[in-house]
């Protein structure tokens, strides 16, 4: 049972009164844990307030919004203090049922400026987060009368692609969820787990955590999009490309994580790689893309890269990297492009495999005519209507558990018909207007996406 910890502020669940002045996460009293956190149980509630949502940190939305800061644990099972930014429509009835999203944001990024909890508020002026951008897609949630909740699944130092952690972490914000009042959830919420990108391997990691460190959770499907897979194959294909600024990132997210990693650039790595290692640390993720954008590691090792990925050290720790090892036990949802420019076909596919290997139900849906950047809107109306099944309880079917390889995700009326609704979101959303109700999706149609 989660168990609230008046820290600051008062009232229900030691809720605080949101600054006028937006600090950052390192300077903002909210964030830091208490000094009995080990005395509490994974996803109790530690701290609460109301803040205030806006898109790109100017546009005010029309949403009930609180951050909760709850207890969680890191990759070495230590306490850690964590935010998770918890939603409802602005008009919603806390006595109506709804089921909670777990969104997985693609933060991608070392800096406390990208974490959900900080990029998401009014007053955020991060240009380059991703995570800013996805508000319009999280949206659409809402307006199905949905509660949503973005946990910081990186943690508070951004520790992009470190395995197991952003499971705990989001599992721990869903705890914390059904425990927070004014949502009106309770242990029998059906819960949906949506991320793409970066965002879609946190989901996995969410999924794979879920049956040893959250089995009580009710979980009923999720959708990952173009979730890695393999970082440590993703790492090498990158490095030195037009998308270098992400492996740069991972290497100055990891180090203080990994042993490994620090010894072997410990000494290795020369003056300019650090500055290098640095500007990578501080930077959005677009912004990184934009400015690191052929930078080759290599160069500024004393030795090739091919000799220091060969240590048993650094193969140990892609290997831990990996997705696949632990089997999700609640339907999932993989989308992918065939021609992504990021994230390589191959490495979804044996991820796949290795699920499907263990058990797991999952269905596979390939898209010819998309790339990376373009999947995630297309593939909303599918995404949302597909765990809409899920938490209604409508069983899986054949076609679910497929592996489909289409021309478009949006190659129906019926996602025709979801673009159109995405289209009405945004509007309201940029105008800073009231989401609205929007109709529930219906039951799965019989035919697949698309020859």
């Amino acid at each position: 049972m989660s168990v609230s910890v008046d820290v600051i502020g008062h009232g229900g669940h030691g809720a605080a009164v949101e600054p006028e002045r937006l600090l950052p996460p390192s300077s903002d009293p909210f964030y830091r844990a208490p000094a009995n956190l080990a005395g509490h149980a994974p996803g109790t509630i530690l701290r609460s307030r109301p803040v205030r949502i806006a898109l790109l940190g100017v546009i005010p939305q029309r949403v009930s919004a609180w951050q909760l800061l709850y207890r969680s644990t890191d990759l070495n099972g230590n306490p850690e203090a964590v935010v998770t930014t918890v939603l409802l429509p602005g008009d919603a009835d806390p006595e109506t049922q709804r089921p909670l999203l777990a969104f997985q944001s693609a933060v991608d990024a070392a800096t406390e400026r990208c974490i959900p909890s900080y990029a998401l508020r009014r007053g955020a002026l991060v240009p380059g987060s991703i995570t800013q951008l996805e508000w319009v897609l999280v949206a659409n949630a809402l307006r199905r009368g949905w509660a949503v909740s973005i946990a910081d699944h990186e943690g508070m130092h951004g520790r992009f692609a470190a395995p197991r952690e952003p499971g705990y972490r989001g599992l721990d914000g869903v705890r914390a969820a059904l425990h927070f009042a004014p949502l009106g959830l309770d242990s029998d919420t059906p819960i949906a787990v949506w991320g793409y990108s970066g965002g879609g391997m946190a989901g996995s990691w969410m999924v794979e955590m879920a049956p040893s460190y959250a089995p009580e959770l009710r979980i009923t499907g999720a959708v990952l999009g173009a979730p890695v897979g393999d970082p440590g194959e993703v790492f090498v294909r990158l490095n030195g490309g037009p998308y270098a600024g992400f492996p740069a990132i991972v290497i100055a997210a990891l180090r203080r994580s990994y042993p490994a990693l620090d010894a072997a650039l410990d000494g290795r790595i020369d003056a300019a790689g650090e500055r290098l290692l640095e500007r990578a640390a501080q930077l959005p993720p677009i912004v990184a893309l934009a400015r690191l954008a052929g930078q080759d590691v290599s160069r500024y090792l004393d030795r090739p890269l091919d000799e220091v990925l060969d240590d048993p050290g650094m193969r140990e720790m892609f290997d831990d990297m990996r997705l696949g090892q632990h089997i999700p036990q609640c339907p999932v949802l993989i989308v992918q492009p065939v021609h992504d420019q990021i994230i390589d076909m191959s490495c979804v596919d044996a991820q796949v495999r290795r699920y499907r290997r263990g058990g797991a139900t999952v269905g596979y849906v390939r898209d010819r005519l998309s790339d990376h950047f373009s999947l995630l809107p297309l593939a909303t109306p599918l995404s949302l209507d597909w765990l809409a099944d899920r938490v209604a309880g409508v069983p899986v079917t054949d076609i679910d558990t497929d592996t489909r390889t289409v021309w478009s995700v949006a190659a129906s009326p019926a996602r025709w018909r979801g673009l159109l609704e995405m289209a009405g979101t945004a509007g309201r959303v940029l105008l800073g207007l009231r989401l609205g109700q929007q109709r529930e999706p219906r039951v799965p149609e019989a035919q697949p996406l698309a020859a």
